[in-house]
């Protein structure tokens, strides 16, 4: 039987909103459905990609963590006052989605999706009950797909320590093996440590399954603390273990064998393997918990009454707050639909097959280079150019590469800060510089400096972002403005610029360095050409 307050509550509600709470949450995710679409669409894309594809699992288990919670809050009767917090929470996703969709980068649009979704348990349950379910609204992040910085960055971070250990593995079965970059030599075929085998592949589905031991661990705080951290180091570890393994197979029998479903069943292996590690080091825990238990006991696995929880979604009543709610998101969508359809902004600009084989004393030494397949496949570039050129006052050439994106949107440039280790080279120096006094530029020019090497020979590289006029050292601070020209003026596109020479063993870094600015005047009257300003 009702309560007199919760009477009272329905009351001030017209008769046909009474026990309509289920149809307005119903519109709210049909609303929410339309506006975060594009969001969505970059989830489903990104789940098809082997370290994503654990990713339609997550709404699941989260759904099951939240139910679990749910039983531990009994039903507040009465009004329910502190819903606004959540209203406030949801127009913050609702601005963040609308940065994503006017600059046309879904990631930002799905990143704001679960947003509104803890919005949505602040409105329908309130502050004081619906604070307490941030473990199941946190635990979304994991079917996310990262930005592409950072990415990029953690791949070639977890291949450089896979294949550093993969090979120290190797070297302990016997194997003779020398690694360079990502790159182990067996001496009979080269095994390279590619981005399928970087450790992501588990270390998603590995950290969400920790994430979700650590929240139902009835251990210490420090223990769970732990459980959740040592996902990282375990999936390096056994990661590496699976190189190393591949590289043993391949030395022994040939590469074929590391190949088709061997490969597929290899990784599943490894997978569980990292997952009983994860219950050793628990148990582990578990000796140093002042309440002596089980591991079953540790773990907190009830699961009886999640239908009888389920069922009370029913019992959520009509609000200021969610018709509020409601009214944002229907506002919003409406008003996107209304707009007309924005896409990435094809500026007009020649193809570099027409860029110039003279620039002041230099000369284009050779053939255009054209990349191999896999490293174009993964640069992803609409257009590039690579070159060398020569002049006769120079002691050494100096190589030009140049990548040209029509959309960064969903991608985009890859720094040579993260393809160069992969490649053998070690960053020996880097710093970000402003030349802009140096080279009489009326706009900002700041660029990368740095020194790299690979074994005695070393190079100096210079190398900066283009972006609608705009010369950018920081990778991070390319994105934001990617950002800002999408809301503008819709324009997506960039470039990558980088100018490599050697530095000889009979002269001195900055005479290596003054081969660069020589050259990096020359090229500054043609480049507009090629990437456009305006």
């Amino acid at each position: 039987m009702s309560s007199s307050s919760e009477i009272s509550e329905r009351s001030q509600w017209p008769s046909n909103l009474l026990h309509a709470g289920t149809m307005w949450l119903l519109v709210m995710l049909v609303a929410a459905g339309v506006f975060f679409w594009d969001g969505i669409g970059a989830l489903l894309e990104a789940w098809q990609l082997p370290e994503y594809s654990h990713g339609p699992l997550i709404p699941v288990l989260s759904g099951l963590l939240f139910l679990r919670q749910l039983k531990e809050f009994p039903e507040r009767p009465g009004p329910i006052r502190d819903r606004w917090i959540g209203v406030t929470v949801i127009l913050a996703a609702v601005a963040m989605g609308t940065l994503g969709k006017l600059s046309s980068i879904n990631d930002i649009v799905a990143y704001s999706l679960i947003l509104w979704i803890g919005g949505l348990l602040l409105v329908s349950f309130g502050w004081q009950t619906g604070k307490h379910f941030w473990p199941p609204v946190v635990h979304l992040v994991y079917m996310l797909p990262l930005p592409g910085v950072i990415y990029y960055k953690t791949t070639t971070w977890l291949q450089f320590i896979s294949s550093e250990l993969g090979v120290w593995f190797l070297k302990l079965m016997s194997v003779p093996v020398f690694l360079d970059g990502n790159i182990i030599d067996l001496g009979v075929t080269k095994l390279h440590v590619a981005e399928a085998c970087s450790g992501l592949r588990y270390l998603f589905p590995i950290l969400s399954f920790s994430y979700i031991f650590a929240v139902l661990y009835r251990g210490q705080t420090w223990h769970k603390a732990v459980l959740l951290i040592s996902a990282v180091p375990i999936t390096i570890l056994m990661n590496s273990v699976r190189i190393a393994i591949a590289g043993y197979i391949v030395n022994n029998w040939g590469l074929e064998w590391v190949e088709g479903f061997s490969h597929f069943f290899e990784g599943w292996v490894i997978f569980i393997a990292c997952i009983l590690i994860l219950f050793l080091l628990a148990r582990i825990l578990l000796i140093f918990n002042p309440v002596k238990m089980s591991l079953i006991e540790a773990l907190d696995l009830d699961t009886d009454g999640l239908g009888t929880q389920m069922m009370r979604l029913r019992l959520v009543r009509p609000s200021a707050a969610l018709i509020t709610s409601v009214g944002i998101l229907v506002a919003a969508t409406a008003v996107f639909m209304a707009l007309p359809e924005r896409g990435a902004m094809r500026v007009e600009r020649e193809s570099f097959s027409t860029f110039p084989r003279t620039l002041g004393t230099w000369e284009q030494a050779g053939q255009r280079r054209i990349l191999d397949t896999g490293v174009a496949t993964v640069l992803g570039a609409d257009d590039y150019h690579q070159v060398e050129f020569v002049s006769p006052a120079a002691a050494a050439p100096v190589n030009f590469f140049t990548a040209w994106y029509y959309d960064q949107s969903s991608g985009g440039v890859h720094s040579p800060e993260i393809c160069l280790p992969g490649g053998g080279w070690e960053i020996a120096w880097l710093e970000r510089t402003d030349i802009t006094e140096q080279m009489g530029s009326a706009t900002p020019f700041n660029i990368n400096r740095a020194i790299i090497q690979k074994g005695e020979t070393r190079m100096m590289v210079y190398y900066w972002f283009e972006q609608k006029g705009r010369r950018i050292a920081w990778d991070f601070a390319a994105k934001y403005w990617l950002m800002v020209d999408g809301i503008r003026t819709g324009r997506t596109d960039g470039a990558l610029v980088r100018l490599t020479t050697p530095i000889l063993r009979t002269e001195t870094d900055a005479e290596a360095e003054a081969r660069l600015n020589d050259i990096l005047m020359e090229v500054q009257a043609p480049l507009p050409r090629f990437i456009p300003s305006e």
